[in-house]
């Protein structure tokens, strides 16, 4: 069975070298224990959990899945094991406030933690994933005492929690949300609804949990100005810190899916169950994506997650299996075939992998700095800062989600073609991959929808190109600084021109999109892309510089570690950055070529 191996050597480069994270903690509130020493300990600890306990339980949970038997879920043969050794480690309230029983890290270590568990068992790590989503809601929205019943035995993994957004007839549009509140004398209300794909909607790893639903109250107006935000429990709080009696919510089935199958996806129905409102009525959207940026970014993992995850089996693969011989003549001259990493198109594969999960992982620490900035503001009071923080975080949130879950597919997908027909037999684990990493450009908003809210939204409606001229500034002021240096001058010159096209880019779709508004859904997809090419050649350029420097004046790192980093960055630019010219090219195309075509001329059959 493969095994997964925390890629702390890279993490670390990332954290130290790239981006100081030091410098960085230091200057947060909640940085003040976040020093050097103990992110390096909790960094080896986690590792060595997710590679001895979570890694094991990856396949053997693909091929038991979730079962429901008289309205309850239970998960695979050592699921609870492992939740309670990462309840027992305190994982759960690594980023949480102190004053509720976390241990105040800052927002990126969860990120960080994140990673590594959701690489090495992406569905388990779901079940408290989707936790954190519920505890920052009740941080922000609760009353005093709604985040005093339930904000503890959340934070201490005691109680699991849920979103529960989506409906039968409705995913994306939320304004079509039927699951309805009706208010009762002692303040509470009785909600009834079906909500479908909830994830960790019922398991046996926690004696509650704790679900957060969006519904209408009677006189609510119509569509999303007019929803709610409620908790509505498994089992009602007794009032000392335990549980009490059932509430009327229960999972009526079970989601038969294509991967994620150790994660239970559940529809859930609400029979009247008891529910407490949560934050302002009618203002459920609001509460509810409040931290969804965040939540994103957590969703973006599994793009990285994959790709590492399937570049390590991979490798290991190529550098064992046999076949033919190397073009550029004998590499194992005494053996039968030379191993398959000699071979010029599989190394093509590998290194694609290679460079999208550490690229990836750039972007992500990158983002994460971001997110601390935020939170340090929500939790300073600092309304002007957390949501300046936001802003720059919102506008990264579609690209991290959008980009990375798409080349997370790709990715996985390449880790099965280096395998070859070994690739898809289920042994080898690189097919579950694959099914595992499909659902990743689905939830939380389909590559599409975060396309859409990129350039529709973020880029043309909010900030008139502003959000596009930010951050390109950023990049072109990185790559000024660098236009002189040999060795980094050819990563500077692409980033000038390419943050010079971005914002022609940018200029050209709005005035087209003045007189033909199907273009910016026409061209959003293309427009994400190309953001995140340019963005990951951003990641790349810093890496690169990082590494000249340190093998000019020494690092924490080998020489041949620094040597691998420059490689990497010239496979990135001259093999992967030029697909970002393609999506410019469509991204102008008019929508004509797209909705000319008659709805009921799109096939002819019979």
């Amino acid at each position: 069975m493969p095994v997964y191996k925390a890629p702390l050597r890279d993490m670390k480069f990332l954290l130290n070298e790239v981006f100081d994270y030091p410098s960085h903690y230091a200057g947060l509130r909640q940085g003040e224990n976040a020093t050097p020493d103990i992110v390096d300990a909790i960094l080896t600890e986690c590792g060595r959990f997710c590679e001895e306990v979570l890694s094991p339980l990856y396949q053997t949970g693909d091929a038991e899945g979730c079962k429901l038997e008289n309205g309850e879920v239970t998960t695979p043969k050592g699921y609870k094991e492992a939740y309670r050794q990462y309840v027992e480690g305190g994982w759960q309230g690594l980023s949480a406030p102190e004053e509720v029983g976390g241990q105040g890290l800052p927002a990126s270590m969860g990120l960080l933690k994140q990673e590594m568990m959701g690489t090495a068992n992406w569905p388990f790590s779901m079940y408290p994933g989707l936790s954190l989503g519920a505890m920052n809601t009740l941080q922000l929205h609760g009353s005093e005492d709604q985040q005093q019943t339930y904000l503890l035995p959340l934070t201490e993994g005691r109680w699991a929690g849920t979103m529960c957004l989506t409906e039968p007839q409705c995913g994306t549009d939320l304004g079509q949300i039927k699951t309805r509140a009706e208010p009762q004398a002692d303040g509470s209300y009785k909600v009834t609804g079906t909500k479908i794909f909830i994830s960790s909607g019922d398991h046996d790893l926690t004696e509650n949990i704790v679900h957060i639903v969006l519904a209408r109250l009677p006189d609510a107006p119509k569509g999303t100005r007019g929803i709610s935000l409620f908790i509505v429990p498994k089992y009602l709080p007794d009032g000392q810190g335990g549980v009490g009696e059932r509430n009327g919510v229960t999972c009526g089935s079970l989601e038969h899916k294509m991967g994620i199958k150790a994660s239970a996806t559940c529809v859930m129905n609400f029979d009247g169950a008891t529910g407490f409102l949560l934050g302002p009525e009618n203002e459920g959207l609001e509460c509810m994506f409040t931290f969804m940026n965040t939540a994103r970014i957590g969703t973006a993992i599994q793009g990285v997650g994959p790709a590492e995850l399937s570049y390590q089996w991979a490798l290991d693969y190529a550098r064992e299996r046999r076949s033919m011989r190397a073009l550029s003549g004998k590499k194992d001259a005494d053996q039968v075939a030379d191993r398959l990493i000699h071979h010029a198109d599989v190394r093509r594969m590998l290194l694609t992998q290679k460079a999208i999960a550490e690229g990836g992982r750039a972007m992500l620490y990158y983002a994460a700095r971001l997110a601390d900035h935020m939170v340090a503001g929500h939790l300073e009071g600092d309304d002007a800062k957390a949501e300046a923080y936001d802003d720059k975080l919102g506008f990264l949130t579609p690209i991290l989600k959008g980009f990375l879950t798409e080349l997370g597919n790709e990715a996985a997908n390449l880790g099965v073609q280096v395998f070859g027909g070994h690739g898809y037999i289920r042994e080898h684990g690189m097919e579950q991959i694959v099914r595992d990493t499909r659902i990743a450009t689905l939830y939380e908003g389909t590559t599409g929808i975060q396309a859409l809210d990129l350039l529709g939204r973020k880029v043309l409606m909010m900030t008139q190109g502003g959000a596009v001229r930010d951050f390109t500034l950023q990049v072109s002021n990185f790559a000024r600084k660098h236009v002189t240096n040999k060795q980094l001058r050819p990563y500077a010159w692409q980033l000038l021109k390419l943050c010079a096209q971005w914002n022609m880019l940018t200029v050209r779709l709005m005035l087209v999109a003045r007189k033909d508004r199907d273009m910016v859904s026409a061209a959003a997809n293309d427009f994400l892309m190309f953001s995140g090419y340019v963005t990951m050649a951003f990641m790349w350029a810093r890496m690169a510089a990082v590494a000249v420097d340190k093998l000019a004046n020494g690092g924490e790192e080998s020489e041949d570690f620094y040597r691998a980093k420059l490689a990497t960055a010239e496979f990135y630019y001259e093999r992967l950055l030029p697909r970002a010219q393609a999506h410019a090219t469509s991204m102008l195309s008019p929508s004509r070529n797209l909705m000319q075509l008659d709805a009921d001329h799109m096939a002819f059959t019979g």
